[in-house]
């Protein structure tokens, strides 16, 4: 089982979460000009890549809020999260109260 750690509630299983799909995509400015198949592409089109991949999740069973994640799709590896408020935050961070100074725009 995966543990998916959300970054309000902490380490969860799997079970938890809904994944929302692929992170990042861009809405197109004017929909009312798309073609048919260019509206269908951003609706339905995805990259589905192998390797490292950004993710929407939302903690269904918990607290019901929306993140990213960044996994690798080999060996699914969660490598970091991220809010919609806050920048990537790598899992493998030696100094957490560093990155949030950084955050806030203060010296470590």
């Amino acid at each position: 089982m995966l543990l998916i750690e959300c970054p309000w509630c902490g380490p969860r299983a799997e079970t938890e979460f809904s994944c929302g799909g692929e992170a990042d995509i861009a809405r197109p400015l004017d929909t009312d000009k798309l073609t048919d198949k260019e509206w269908g592409d951003y609706l339905f089109m995805r990259k589905n890549s192998r390797g490292v991949h950004r993710e929407q999740w939302m903690h269904a069973q918990g607290c019901r809020r929306w993140f990213k994640a960044q996994r690798d799709t080999v060996s699914y590896e969660i490598q970091g999260y991220e809010t919609f408020e806050r920048p990537l935050l790598a899992m493998d961070s030696t100094d957490a109260n560093a990155q949030d100074k950084a955050h806030e725009g203060k010296a470590p």
